[in-house]
């Protein structure tokens, strides 16, 4: 990171307003910025003079106030955006944006002035634990409301709204209430410098990792226990090797708490590929995830001087769709495969025993059919499962039972390594257990609960965020509604008008590269073609959602135009910034307050009356309502009282239960 200028309190209060200007046009042209418009010019000019008044009230109220010192153009990495200025005091950060020309501040102005602090907050050193303190400050005498005590350590203050006459009040009565004598002082030099670790999505992570970096370095200030199970990883692969064993390792962990990205890892740690071990391989029956890496993968190589096929040969060994693997190794059952290490994704969604006899013509389940391959490797193989829960979409998924089934079915012994999750079936694989009995069979067990990861690296501001979605989807509005006030940093709204959406996250997003918005919907909710979302399987099978996730904003294909929305087969497994959920009457509220389930068949609704189906309608919008890493949209279309597939009464209670939930209603 760097600013653009660094001055103690006392030089602004003395300084020449000209001086000022002058070493911010200088500093900007030592960043390659030769020329500013004009109207920058003038607003740096304005801002200029009034911090020299805030400074000289400062200094005057407190003269040890003179030593704070004030950032000017902070530039924020990968943002595109600097804050106006930072304040900095003895223990407490104050974000200052300046809106001028301007009598009033809207909802995407407070958001823009907060969303500085929370990033800050997130992903920069030095402001880790700090009192970030956000001011959005206009051109008129508007005096916000007197600040309280409430405060919690960690936490971003509300938007302060001020005008420029008020700010130096402001400043020093937020001081007043949020200053802890007992912290230590803030060194601008160091605060300066600090570094800013923002987390990476699943295609940025596989791109760094390709480039021979650590999943390790890909963290922030709430990354969990993320590289205490990397490490396990890496630990128990060496151990297996030592020790001449197969051993299989499952990892659990919350929506979005970064089980991919420690597969990834595995597959890619130079540790692992030195002391003369064979590659490892990642394996994913996620056909869009595999893709969209590959693509991404490809690019960035092709970036870096590599020819297109090289990279393409150097990425498919990395990351294969595990049914291609598995196909080739049934080509020839004797011979081993050319990894020792593989990294199972989404591990309980393997196919039984009834879909791997339609697909490969073999009378095994896929879990049986992995450890066999496996035990081919000469001595010793790792095989790494992934396990995640509530978010099986397809029929014939296996689930994780069987693999304990598998397991307990091989002649060979394997060493089965777990956290406490799969043994008792915990929240995150949602109930299920590895093994139904206490007879292990010939198996040895090793609990290690480093193999789960608790944080949510997808929603860093919302750590409870899935337990609301869980709650939203069993039908517990109460609980929801109570949850919602800790998602203060994680804005989720409701609309019924789908303009006011796509607006909402355009403001969010900022068209901004590195704040991905996009829309998402159930492959369902097949009559939301009467608004122009359209999810049929003939649509979807042609639309290149490679660039829908990859393009950038220029590019019409890309999520950003919000035309085209992604359902949960393209999505599951990877995440946007902001997400525009378009909520389908494939699920929806009945008069009981129930859901009720449906699927459209030729030109009307029926009911589904299969359990097993049912809840995959509901992990459907499970899965949907948990790719946002910052904040999201539900859309509920108004219905049509003339169209009997678009009855208003569903979508009027889902509506009303979302409101239940404690969903907001949108307004800009």
């Amino acid at each position: 990171m760097s600013a653009g200028v660094i001055v103690n309190i006392a030089d602004v209060a003395q300084g020449d307003s000209a001086h000022l200007l002058g070493l911010l046009t200088r500093a900007f042209a030592d960043q390659g910025f030769e020329a500013q418009r004009t109207t920058q010019t003038r607003a740096w000019e304005y801002e200029i003079r009034c911090l020299q008044q805030v400074a000289q009230s400062l200094v005057r109220y407190n003269a040890a106030f003179a030593t704070w010192h004030l950032l000017l153009e902070y530039e924020i990495p990968r943002r595109q955006k600097r804050p106006d200025g930072i304040l900095l005091d003895s223990d407490i950060v104050f974000v200052i944006e300046f809106k001028l020309g301007q009598a009033s501040a809207g909802a995407a102005e407070r958001w823009q002035t907060e969303e500085y602090a929370l990033d800050l907050r997130d992903f920069h050193a030095a402001s880790c634990n700090r009192t970030i303190i956000p001011i959005l400050c206009i051109e008129n005498d508007t005096l916000c409301k007197p600040a309280t005590t409430e405060h919690l350590p960690g936490v971003v203050w509300p938007v302060r709204l001020c005008g420029t006459a008020q700010l130096a009040e402001q400043i020093i009565q937020l001081y007043n209430h949020a200053h802890d004598p007992s912290q230590t002082g803030i060194d601008p030099n160091v605060w300066s410098v600090s570094p800013y670790r923002p987390v990476l999505t699943i295609v940025e992570a596989a791109e760094r990792l390709f480039s021979n970096h650590d999943v390790r370095e890909i963290a922030h200030n709430y990354a969990g226990n993320l590289t205490e199970t990397t490490a396990a990883l890496v630990e128990h692969i060496r151990d297996a090797q030592r020790k001449r064993e197969r051993r299989i390792c499952f990892l659990t962990g919350v929506p979005g708490a970064g089980k991919t990205l420690t597969g990834l890892n595995a597959v890619h740690d130079p540790e692992l590929r030195a002391e003369g071990r064979p590659p490892a391989v990642f394996l994913s029956g996620n056909g869009p995830l595999v893709k969209i890496i590959r693509t991404a993968l490809v690019r960035s190589s092709q970036r870096q001087g590599i020819p297109r096929t090289e990279a393409a040969r150097r990425v498919s060994a990395f990351i294969q769709n595990v049914h291609a693997f598995l196909r080739h190794c049934l080509s020839d059952i004797n011979q081993p495969p050319a990894e020792n290490v593989v990294v199972f994704d989404e591990a309980q969604r393997a196919w039984d025993a009834k879909k791997m006899t339609s697909k490969h013509n073999v009378t095994m389940s896929e879990p049986e059919l992995v450890l066999e391959v496996m035990e081919r490797c000469k001595d010793w193989c790792v095989l790494v499962a992934l396990v995640g829960g509530g978010q099986e979409i397809h029929e014939g998924e296996a689930g994780l039972a069987e693999w304990g089934r598998a397991l307990l079915t091989r002649s060979e012994r394997w060493v089965v390594a777990a956290p406490e999750e799969v043994l008792i079936g915990g929240s995150s694989v949602a109930g299920q257990q590895l093994f139904t009995s206490l007879e292990n069979g010939n198996t040895l067990l090793r609990k290690d609960d480093r193999l789960h990861l608790s944080v949510s690296t997808r929603s860093w501001r919302a750590h409870r965020f899935n337990e609301w979605v869980n709650e939203i989807l069993a039908l517990q509005p109460m609980q929801a509604a109570q949850r919602v006030s800790s998602l203060r940093e994680f804005p989720v709204v409701r609309t019924r008008d789908l303009v006011l959406a796509r607006q909402w996250l355009g403001e969010r997003s900022g068209f901004d590269p590195n704040r991905r918005c996009g829309l998402v919907a159930s492959s369902g909710a097949i009559r939301l073609r009467a608004y122009g979302i359209e999810v049929s399987t003939a649509f979807r099978r042609g639309y290149p959602y490679d660039e829908w996730f990859l393009a950038d904003p220029t590019d019409v294909r890309s999520s950003f135009w919000l035309e085209v929305a992604a359902t949960e087969f393209e999505v599951q497994g990877l995440e946007l910034d902001w997400v525009g959920v378009c909520w389908g009457n494939d699920l929806y509220i009945n008069r009981e307050g129930l859901w009720e389930f449906r699927r459209f068949t030729g030109t009307r609704w029926r009911n589904v009356s299969r359990d097993d189906t049912r809840q995959y309608v509901l992990n459907k919008y499970r899965v949907l309502l948990t790719r946002a890493r910052q904040g999201l949209v539900i859309w509920v279309p108004p219905g049509r009282f003339e169209d009997p597939t678009l009855d208003p009464q569903s979508f009027d209670a889902t509506y009303s239960y979302l409101a239940a939930c404690g969903v907001p209603e949108l307004t800009l």
